[in-house]
């Protein structure tokens, strides 16, 4: 199998059934985003983090692939004439965020309280949980436009949400493990 087909060369791209749309349509932004952040999600993992985190981190990629492989099929056409769904792979549900959750309240409890905003940084790890956080915000933010034109799975919009925390507290967590210093923003007084 060939990678290359040539046949976006004109500017439009297939979503899975079939059909055609400009690569700068909104579904498109969307799951290109997503995989912009499964992309950042890989960089975490290569960094020497804990067993632990790694673990989630792949789990958290996976339920990305399948955000992504939604996102990428024609909602008219995600029903075969069968009556099968089109894409044979597990939805995101409602445990998926309840883990995300359940991760953030421990690595929580062994944390020193946030008093104030968080610069993002410290060192390499640290600055890749912040990318892979505002890249997560603005896959919300497409998904949340193109749900405004065609529905999206609300549990979709609510893993991104969470998952935007989540890598917020990770970043704090491997500011700890690393003794990376957390600099806290202290606006300027007026």
């Amino acid at each position: 199998m060939k990678i290359y087909t040539k046949t976006g060369d004109a500017g439009t791209t297939a979503l899975f059934g079939g059909t055609r749309v400009p690569k700068h349509n909104i579904r498109i932004e969307s799951y290109g985003t997503v995989d912009e952040l499964n992309a950042n999600l890989g960089m975490i993992r290569s960094h020497a983090i804990d067993d632990h985190s790694k673990k989630i981190v792949i789990q958290i990629q996976n339920i990305l692939f399948t955000i992504g492989s939604t996102l990428a099929t024609d909602p008219n056409k995600a029903i075969l004439k069968s009556g099968k769904e089109r894409l044979n792979i597990p939805k995101v549900e409602e445990e998926d965020i309840l883990l995300l959750e359940t991760e953030m309240d421990a690595m929580n409890e062994a944390l020193p309280e946030i008093t104030h905003f968080v610069l993002p940084g410290g060192n390499p790890v640290v600055s890749s949980c912040h990318i892979a956080r505002t890249v997560c915000r603005r896959a919300e933010r497409r998904i949340t436009l193109l749900n405004e034109k065609e529905p999206v799975n609300e549990l979709v919009i609510k893993y991104l949400n969470r998952l935007s925390d989540y890598l917020f507290v990770l970043a704090r967590k491997l500011s700890k493990d690393t003794n990376a210093e957390e600099t806290q923003w202290i606006p300027k007084k007026l």
